[in-house]
């Protein structure tokens, strides 16, 4: 009788163990396979939370089939405790073991709230934006200028929750005393830039920053980026160019930038000042001589005087042979890649059109042409 007891009981063992290791590989399966969750969501973890709380979270909004298989996953991986607060963005069908592994690694928010602080050349904005999980893309929830207007109450709101991610934007063509006007007045940053570094040699681009960034060490980034994306393009530019060295390619490509905001247009303004230079013939770009007048310092609004046209400074280009001495802004990727690969053409001058761009021409009866057609829309848009 103690025979079949113990025998019954080793099955019963048996078939209990089996059937403990069958749902043991079941909970691994379901742990690792791809979840429940069929479109991009945020999830947030608040600062300590707990795997439970976090577990029932993630099931009530679908992104998990089982809040004790997650909390049995982190708990084997040893990372239960190990939470980071932050908003995260969870993809579809997001695995629970990758899910685990999103919260647990931390770094950058990867959702929620980010706000942009722009330097552009006339004025300094700033925007809160929020990403839509469903689009990747982020929506614009306020917008205001931080030197005229009050916060918005969503920026404050957005703060509150303390996982807003900062980001400072610099705007192709703004000159190095704005950058540093406008770094000096966000409040996140700390330490004062004190001197302003030349002209032409910060990298105009948008840089993630935290509260407590310093100021200068921002300011040796945006150098860094700028001399290595000078010397790359360098390296690789057309053969022949009347500029000799890449300082003399950025006061090109500065002037490129000020001259045109139409991204088709910059390798045919290149050509025409590169054209130019190889004739002999004075650059005569006003973007130059309004440098001379404001030097950098603020944005002219009014029109050159023919004093200033008349004028010799080292930026005057309607008087002084070639480039002036040193960039006139801080020109973005896409103008230093036209100075450096400029069209081939026999444009030598171009005028506005009307449209927001520039008609080019080869002779200078074209062009006077071209001259008469854009005085006759600015008489008949100053008469409406």
């Amino acid at each position: 009788m103690w025979r079949n007891i113990v025998s019954n009981f080793l099955t019963i063992l048996i078939v209990g163990l089996v059937m403990i290791a069958g749902l043991v590989a079941w909970a691994q399966r379901e742990y690792a396979q791809p979840g429940p969750l069929a479109n991009a969501a945020c999830y947030r973890v608040e600062r300590g939370a707990t795997i439970g709380r976090v577990s029932r979270d993630l099931a009530d909004m679908g992104a998990i089939s089982s809040a004790y298989i997650f909390r049995a996953g982190a708990d084997y991986a040893k990372k239960a405790d190990q939470l980071k607060f932050g908003s995260y963005l969870l993809e579809p069908s997001a695995s629970m073991e990758g899910i685990v592994e999103q919260i647990t690694r931390g770094g950058p928010s990867t959702c929620g709230s980010e706000l942009n602080m722009r330097i552009g050349v006339r004025a300094n904005d700033a925007v809160l934006r929020e990403l839509d999980p469903a689009t990747g893309s982020f929506v614009e929830v306020a917008k205001w200028r931080p030197a005229e207007e009050e916060t918005p109450a969503a920026v404050t709101k957005a703060r509150e929750k303390g996982d807003l991610r900062l980001r400072v934007t610099i705007a192709e063509g703004v000159t190095s005393w704005q950058v540093v006007q406008g770094l000096n007045g966000i409040e996140a940053l700390t330490g004062e830039v004190s001197s302003v570094p030349a002209e032409g040699t910060l990298a105009p681009d948008s840089y993630q920053i935290s509260k407590g960034d310093d100021r200068n060490a921002l300011i040796a980034e945006m150098v860094g980026r700028q001399a290595k994306l000078l010397a790359d393009a360098w390296a690789g530019r057309d053969a022949d160019l009347p500029y000799q060295t890449p300082e003399e390619a950025l006061v090109m490509a500065s002037i490129i930038e000020k001259e045109t905001g139409v991204p088709t247009e910059r390798k045919q303004v290149a050509s025409v000042f590169v054209n130019r230079l190889r004739q002999g013939m004075k650059l005569q770009t006003d973007p130059t001589v309004i440098y001379g007048v404001t030097k950098g310092e603020g944005v002219l609004d009014r029109g050159l005087r023919q004093s200033e046209l008349k004028r010799e400074t080292p930026y005057n280009t309607y008087v002084i042979e070639g480039l002036p001495p040193t960039p006139i802004a801080n020109p973005g990727a896409a103008s230093i890649e036209a100075a450096m690969h400029p069209d081939a053409t026999q444009y030598l001058f171009f005028v506005a059109d009307g449209s927001g761009g520039h008609a080019f021409a080869t002779t200078l009866d074209e062009h006077n042409r071209n001259v008469a057609a854009w005085r006759k829309i600015e008489k008949e848009s100053a008469a409406q």
